[in-house]
């Protein structure tokens, strides 16, 4: 007997990922005013992948719910991904507190809890902090399988199989729901939102909670001290033969 899908898709709204970040002058971090934002690249796959789902196999997916932890600007791409096909969304309004990745998978595991959810398709990671956290963070903490950096997803039933990136190659894992997938940049090619999808997405629910609601302490356990720009790289140089090139490494220090 099929299982049907209820699917939540977290999305993150960062630093458009055509925009080369700089550090801000007072060096707390990447200089964030006057920049495009949007929807994390790699959250905007896990998006498509939701909505590839359902289309495959319309008796597949009961539902797609999408979740952003930010401030009211999140509204943003939850309204992006609701224009692309999402059913519902929720913001989890923070306002401008930074929130570090063991809270975000604290309140995504409240939120699943209340969506009865029982597969979550996220990024693998988001391109402002890249830490790759979360999904594995979630799994842990709801206590359900995993698999990471998606490039095929199939399922069948109950059973879920997962071709993943792996360094040289390709791993399939399989496992049952509820499951957390993370995604990777092969897994498919998002969509852009029509017009008229994105005028209906703004009559689509959009319900707006806050981590004190849903139980959650959000305080940082981590301090920032300084931000900088890596130092420059400098000019590459050209040997002749191989013990040259030995000869250029020992000066360096590096054999």
């Amino acid at each position: 007997m099929s299982t049907k899908l209820r699917i939540m898709v977290p999305v993150k709204r960062v630093v458009d990922a055509a925009i080369r970040p700089r550090v801000n002058k007072a060096q707390t971090g990447i200089e964030t005013q006057g920049v495009k934002y949007s929807i994390n690249p790699f959250c905007d796959i896990a998006v498509e992948e939701a909505l590839r789902l359902r289309e495959g196999n319309k008796d597949l997916v009961e539902s797609i719910h999408a979740v952003s932890v930010g401030g009211k600007k999140s509204q943003e791409v939850l309204r992006t991904a609701l224009a692309k096909g999402v059913d519902t969304s929720t913001l989890v309004d923070v306002g401008e507190k930074e929130v570090e990745t063991l809270s975000v998978a604290k309140v995504l595991a409240k939120l699943v809890e209340q969506q009865k959810s029982n597969f979550v398709l996220l990024g693998k990671q988001a391109i402002d902090s890249d830490a790759n956290h979360t999904g594995q963070m979630l799994a842990g903490l709801l206590g359900w399988p995993q698999a990471t950096n998606a490039a095929k997803i199939e399922i069948s039933g109950d059973e879920v199989t997962v071709t993943r990136e792996i360094d040289g190659g390709e791993e399939v894992v399989k496992a049952k729901l509820p499951m957390i997938v993370t995604t990777d940049l092969r897994l498919n090619e998002p969509r852009y939102a029509s017009l008229p999808n994105i005028m209906k997405a703004k009559k689509k629910p959009l319900d707006t909670v806050t981590a004190d609601s849903l139980g959650v302490d959000i305080t940082p356990r981590v301090e920032i001290l300084k931000v900088a720009e890596p130092p420059a790289r400098g000019a590459g140089v050209t040997v002749e033969t191989t013990d040259d090139f030995i000869a250029k490494i020992k000066e360096k220090g590096a054999l």
